[in-house]
């Protein structure tokens, strides 16, 4: 699949009612260059493994996991595989965009944390794994409902990794928590 950030971002303003401030996070986290500079200052391991974030709306996200040579060394395992942590790192990236898209601009903030996260193989990732979450609607539901009761609340996500020819390879599931801060 080819993907156009600027086309994807156009046709996501276009279905969606984001804020101002979550339209510009999505701008940047769809901005290859500094997503990149995002991973290699917060998250080197992403920054390392070649993760891309290719699409990100209201609705879901989609991540890839590159399978070129100068990847392939470092997101092996000894089965000529991607390591599973590999793939966990980008099914939990494709979950936790959405959920930051969701939270942006929040006052008083929210915050939000993985609390558990489960995971089923059924083939080898053998080439290029994209991921989608499509939970988007589920996780801005939760993060309205934290903001309306200020409870902490949970929501589980989940994130399908597919080879390019459709194959699924894996499913990962991440219950994330949502709690509005106090206010100072």
């Amino acid at each position: 699949m080819q993907y156009s950030g600027k086309k994807i971002l156009a046709r996501m303003k276009n279905n969606f009612k984001l804020s101002n401030t979550q339209l510009k996070f999505q701008k940047n986290f769809l901005n290859s260059f500094l997503l990149s500079f995002y991973f290699f200052k917060n998250v080197p391991m992403l920054w390392l493994s070649g993760i891309k974030l290719l699409e990100l709306s209201q609705k879901h996200a989609v991540t890839q996991i590159p399978f070129k040579w100068y990847y392939r060394w470092q997101n092996m395992n000894p089965f000529k595989s991607i390591y599973f942590a590999v793939q966990c790192m980008a099914a939990e990236l494709s979950t936790a965009s959405i959920a930051s898209l969701a939270i942006k601009g929040s006052r008083p903030s929210i915050a939000l944390i993985v609390i558990s996260m489960s995971s089923k193989y059924f083939k080898k990732a053998v080439g290029n794994t994209t991921f989608t979450c499509e939970d988007g609607d589920k996780i801005f539901k939760v993060v309205e409902e934290a903001i309306k009761t200020g409870n902490g609340v949970t929501v589980e996500a989940k994130s399908v990794g597919r080879l390019d020819d459709g194959t699924k390879v894996s499913e990962f599931y991440f219950t994330w928590s949502f709690k509005q801060r106090k206010s100072k």
